[in-house]
């Protein structure tokens, strides 16, 4: 007999035909019902509109319902510029400027319910009189009313669908806190679809296995409810996951398992951390983004558990080191419990789960600085500027012209942050903001202050997304040894024969390709990806967002370092014009050539603690090590090695070379084939070529 599972799959796989205007064309209508109203309650009134009229659909095997499935079409094609147009007047909040990317505080919400929320806005409402304050918290309440009339909606449908314990679920928490756990699980997943109708992506569901924990423990304990059943409520709801991407959405939905307790630093690992995992094994789609939080205290067979699943092929769930990351957090004020509850957002980004406002990042591109000050301060192509610096043969030290590099960087810092500033400050937050959005922020009912006007317990934050590590520590490397250690050349003359591309000095590059590399355990070489973490966490640690945040420093860069080499002349280390940086926190990919634990322990040199955002560092094994218990279990000693010499994360790719190899040239054959990217999971066959190529070349370990 097929199984929920799979019979839901089917539904929700059906190819969907049009595009998504329905939701610009019913917030245009609450708009023009409202258009004297202020501003936040203008956009209240349209968010009500969309979700009182939008369709709403169940499938025939849902257990936990909620679609995004009504957002396509609309009733009056004679309607769609005019609705564009008001639409577009009203604008919206970007990820740059914190719209997206973000986690609410689940527990908050589950424990007050659609209902408590409501008495909490009554209860501010009645205390902050500034008229501010009363308009926010008049939106907060008309956007929870309308949602829930869109989850009563559910119940009358669920009903009509002869689905009576759905329908029951849905009707109890349209008004009250949920009691069991199916009715704690359905509201965080219409809060979860909530969000992505409203246009928002990368939204993180954060620490389920915790906020949702009591729930379970309550249900099984009673004899409500049954690990099966718990199994395929988790495993039917993440599965719709991937409904989003038929509607030009995205599937970095990241969910956080493990860690630790907020309250005493204790494992928090539990029985449905591994129901959470081997529900993610059972949908086999690339979404979730799935995060295991690791620690020294951690279990083994959580550690085994997600090996098992990362060797499905699948990539994830991505490891973090606790050790590192909280430690990292609290460098910038944060509370211990609240530095020990962090989840991700997007790929790898640290966050505080309804405490902060939506995360923003980009991408600053090291080894710019680097060939700048190679060259005067001017970029090879003489296409950028950073600061003027001397001819690179008045350097009379390796520690001169590090101190030139850091230089440059430094005015590469100030330059992206008063870039990435000065968009936000010419930005009206004022008529930007985002009612419901807020209700999942304790903090901002309390305060009766938007998500992004200050009504969190923590400013914003943004990530610096600091590439090419290794491209830099084995270029640093590669000048003190030929430079100031072998005297083979003169400092002009290697710069000459860079901005040449080694064109005519093929002996040259051949020498500088043989030489030593980060991730085989040099202390010479690896010294450099040392600095590099310090150095960027110096240059960015005083600059302050616009509401008095940090810039973290982020040694991540996604796909980015393939397209940021083509900004990026050739480089000391051997690397020709043009082509990819190395792979974010990663050595450069074909270089790590000693074996697994010398490129560990290359990895674990640097001090994470000054990444707070997080860092990607991308392994490849062969599929055989996870097929082996005794390999695997060899792996996951390493890693707990690694972990507590101060590595941050790694994310690991088992799909075979010759797989990979097979799957590009068959691509009608691979189509569910799941790799890992960098910092995201993706089906292989839909990535660009030259991203398929980057994950091909990185080093495959077998032992």
């Amino acid at each position: 007999m097929i199984s929920t599972l799979e019979a839901l799959r089917k539904e929700l796989y059906v190819p969907v035909e049009g595009d998504c205007p329905m939701r610009i064309y019913l917030m245009a209508r609450g708009y023009r019902e409202h258009l004297n109203d202020p501003n936040v309650i203008a956009r209240a009134y349209a968010f009500s509109n969309l979700f009182d009229k939008m369709m709403i659909h169940i499938y025939e095997n849902d257990l936990i319902v909620g679609s995004v499935r009504g957002l396509i079409g609309f009733d009056d094609p004679n309607f769609s510029a005019a609705a564009q147009a008001i639409f577009n007047s009203y604008g919206a909040n970007t990820f740059g400027t914190n719209a997206d990317h973000f986690c609410p505080d689940y527990s908050y919400i589950l424990s007050r319910g659609v209902g408590g929320i409501l008495e909490d806005i009554e209860k501010s409402l009645a205390k902050n009189r500034s008229e501010e304050s009363q308009n926010f918290l008049t939106a907060a309440k008309l956007t929870m009313e309308a949602f829930s009339r869109h989850i009563s909606r559910y119940a009358t449908l669920a009903e009509e669908k002869g689905k009576p314990v759905v329908a029951a679920n849905c009707r109890h928490i349209a008004e009250k806190a949920p009691e069991t756990f199916p009715q704690a699980l359905q509201l965080v997943w219409f809060v979860h679809t909530a969000y992505f109708i409203e246009g928002r992506y990368a939204m993180a569901l954060g620490r389920l296995d915790q906020y949702l924990y009591p729930f379970y423990k309550a249900d099984i304990e009673a004899g409500r409810l049954t690990d099966k059943e718990a199994l395929d409520y988790i495993a039917c709801t993440l599965l719709k996951i991937g409904e989003s991407q038929l509607f030009g959405g995205d599937n970095t939905c990241n969910i956080a398992i493990g860690g630790v307790k907020p309250s005493d630093g204790t494992s928090a690992v539990n029985p449905l951390t591994y129901h959470i995992l081997t529900a993610v094994r059972e949908c086999n789609i690339p979404g979730p983004n799935l995060s295991a939080r690791m620690h020294k205290d951690a279990p083994l067979e959580f550690l085994d558990a997600c090996l098992e699943v990362i060797g499905t092929g699948l990539g994830y769930p991505a490891l973090m080191n606790d050790e590192a990351n909280i430690p990292a957090l609290m460098r910038y004020g944060y509370e211990l419990e609240d530095c020990r509850n962090y989840c991700m957002v997007g790929c790898i980004e640290n966050f505080l789960p309804g405490q902060q406002p939506p995360w923003s990042d980009g991408r600053y591109n090291s080894p710019v600085y680097l060939e700048r000050a190679l060259n005067g301060g001017v970029n090879f192509a003489g296409t950028s500027y950073g600061i003027e610096c001397p001819d690179v043969d008045s350097f009379e030290t390796m520690e001169d012209f590090v101190k030139a590099v850091e230089d440059q960087m430094r005015f590469g810092a100030d330059e992206y942050c008063a870039s990435f500033n000065n968009n936000n400050n010419r930005y009206n937050y004022y008529n930007y903001q985002q009612p419901f959005l807020s209700c999942g922020c304790p903090d901002c009912i309390e305060r009766g202050l938007d998500i992004n006007r200050g009504g969190t317990k923590y400013a914003s934050v943004h990530g610096a997304g600091c590439m090419g590590i290794a491209t830099m520590a084995d270029s640093l490397y590669a000048i003190e040894e030929v430079v100031f250690n072998r005297k083979l050349l003169k400092f002009s003359e290697l710069r000459d024969i860079l901005k040449a591309n080694f064109e005519g000095h093929e002996d040259l590059r051949k020498m500088l390709l043989a030489l030593p590399k980060y991730g085989n355990d040099i202390p010479e070489v690896d010294k450099y990806a040392v600095w590099f973490n310090k150095a960027h966490y110096d240059v960015f640690k005083d600059h302050k967002t616009r509401d008095g945040g940090g810039f973290y420093v982020a040694i991540a860069s996604n796909i980015a370092s393939i397209y940021a080499g083509g900004e990026i002349g050739a480089t000391p280390d051997g690397r020709l014009s043009g082509t990819p940086l190395s792979d974010a926190a990663s050595p450069m990919h074909g270089r790590d050539l000693n074996g697994p634990t010398a490129a560990f322990k290359s990895l674990s040199r640097p001090d994470y603690t000054y990444a707070a955002c997080g860092t990607v560092v991308n392994q490849k094994y062969s599929p055989e090590m996870f097929s082996d218990p005794e390999k695997r279990a060899k792996l996951a000693s390493i890693i707990r090695a690694y972990f507590m010499m101060g590595g941050q994360e790694v994310q690991i790719n088992s799909v075979s070379r010759q797989t990979l190899i097979d799957a590009m040239e068959n691509p009608e054959d691979y189509r569910s084939l799941v790799t890992r990217v960098s910092g995201f999971s993706a089906y292989y066959t839909q990535l660009a070529k030259e991203v398929q190529e980057d994950i091909l070349k990185r080093t495959e370990h077998d032992h």
